[in-house]
């Protein structure tokens, strides 16, 4: 999972990627992630992004819910804004920790 931060101090925009590395595709996804300070999505685009205090979940839409195997890509982002810090916890895919690159 790649994660492209582009901050402002007062906001950013991010792009993410999923990257399936396994031999078998992906039929539907959900990334989850929490924020560690009070950062709060205003747009998305390529899923639909529900946050609930700093708990966010991303997931596809109709045209994009299968990842195929052996390096295929999904890519999905978001614009927030915030003030202090601007963390992440580590992000699942479909309930499994994902390593970020």
């Amino acid at each position: 999972m790649n994660y492209r931060l582009n901050d402002w101090g007062s906001g950013f925009t991010t792009d993410l990627t999923i990257t399936n590395l396994s031999a078998k595709p992906i039929d539907g996804w959900t990334l989850e992630w929490t924020f560690a300070g009070n950062q709060k999505i205003t747009n998305a685009w390529n899923a639909e992004v529900v946050q609930s205090g700093q708990r966010v979940t991303a997931k596809n839409l109709s045209w994009n819910r299968t990842i195929g195997a052996n390096g295929g890509t999904v890519m999905f982002g978001f614009q927030a804004a915030y003030s202090g810090s601007n963390g992440i916890s580590a992000f699942t895919l479909n309930g499994t920790t994902c390593s970020t690159g």
